[in-house]
């Protein structure tokens, strides 16, 4: 019998053979996570040394100062002003009109002369009244040589004395009557109410004229006054004779003073300001009646406060500040200067100046340019450039 042995296969090993050993996988995931801790652990160390050479160099690192201009805070008298907004009106000033009916005859006046108190400016026509003048004149000539002849009569005895009454009667209602006529004679004749400068001719000669019809503006422009409202707070601070300074649009840059004349003695009910008026003399005739004007009343001075630059306070809706520099001494003996932001309290504002009334002395010197790069304790340096003046006369706007 024959027997047939099929060969080993791949999988199977033969008789007597010892098995092959396989790789050790485990040790080489012990390796690489240990190698990739190793990496991590180097990569948060050299994080948490770069953190902390940062922090040490930031902490022994100074910042460089930094370039402001300062001034000094002055104790000073500043002026006691209360300021307004008004108009100017003319002391005289009339629309010339015609009393009584007429036609006009003459024009006796030239448009923006000027003319002197009663001087002749239009004549209506006056016919009528003239004969009715001479008529009552030549009657009241007859009543007066009646009236001489009775009396001579009388004092003869000769005459009643009645006579002489009546007689007198219509002497007087002939000068009446004469007087009456005078007047109305003079109604047609229009004369200047006082000295003044005369505005645009409205009329012409032939036209007729109903009584209060206008001719021509008359305006006295030797005076003016200046019309503004103050507030129920600043009334008690008024009196007559306080000296009132005025600007015009007209000439900037130019002031005109007068007195405070008139105080309205009632308070508006709606807007609880107080009316008052003051004369500016007006010799150059520049000022013009209806011109807007800015007032100033001029006040008593006050004790003396505490001043520094406008430019030098920081108004914000937290409080206003400035900037005090502060010195501070090194351990080598130096100095440093520092700004401090400090909190004040503001009061007026006067050609470019502010009134501290506190947190800031006499003296102390504040920060007046270059707030803007600075935070409270920076390190600053004084610049060479003095802080900007102030404007002798500040532009207006």
């Amino acid at each position: 019998m024959t027997m047939t042995q099929n060969p080993p296969t791949a999988h199977q090993q033969p008789v007597g053979e010892k098995p092959r050993k396989r790789p050790r996988t485990l040790k080489w995931f012990i390796i690489i996570g240990g190698l990739l801790v190793l990496l991590v652990v180097a990569i948060v160390g050299f994080n948490a040394f770069r953190a902390h050479m940062i922090k040490q160099f930031f902490a022994t690192m100074k910042q460089p100062p930094i370039n402001v201009s300062i001034a000094e805070a002055k104790s000073e008298v500043v002026p006691n002003l209360i300021g307004a907004v008004g108009d100017l009106a003319a002391v005289h000033q009339v629309n010339v009109s015609s009393d009584t009916n007429g036609r006009v005859t003459e024009i006796m006046f030239q448009a923006g002369a000027t003319v002197k108190k009663g001087q002749p400016l239009v004549q209506l026509f006056d016919g009528p009244e003239q004969g009715d003048l001479a008529n009552f004149k030549a009657a009241a000539s007859v009543a007066r040589i009646n009236l001489d002849r009775a009396k001579q009569l009388a004092e003869r005895q000769v005459g009643p004395q009645a006579t002489v009454d009546t007689t007198q009667a219509v002497y007087d209602q002939a000068l009446a009557s004469v007087s009456k006529t005078e007047a109305v004679i003079s109604q047609k004749q229009v004369r200047a109410a006082f000295d003044g400068v005369l505005g645009t001719r409205r009329i012409e000669v032939g036209q007729y004229l109903t009584a209060g019809t206008q001719i021509v503006s008359l305006t006295d422009l030797s005076a003016v006054y200046a019309n503004f409202t103050v507030t129920e707070k600043d009334s008690g601070k008024l009196a007559v004779g306080q000296v009132v300074r005025i600007k015009v649009d007209a000439y900037p840059g130019r002031s005109f003073e007068g007195k405070l004349t008139t105080i309205e003695p009632q308070i508006s009910a709606d807007t609880r300001n107080i009316r008052v008026q003051a004369t500016i003399q007006n010799p150059e005739g520049i000022l013009k009646p209806g011109m807007f004007a800015t007032t100033t009343v001029v006040l008593p001075d006050k004790p003396a406060v505490v001043t520094v630059p406008e430019t030098a306070v920081d108004y914000t809706l937290y409080g206003d500040s400035v900037y005090l520099i502060e010195e501070k001494k090194l351990e080598d003996g130096k100095t440093e200067l520092h700004a401090i932001r400090t909190f004040v309290r503001t009061g007026d504002r006067i050609d470019g100046r502010a009134v501290i009334t506190q947190g800031v002395k006499a003296g102390d010197r504040v920060v007046a340019v270059g707030q803007l790069k600075l935070q409270s304790g920076a390190l600053v340096q004084i610049s060479s450039d003095p802080p900007p003046k102030i404007p002798a006369k500040p532009p207006l706007n």
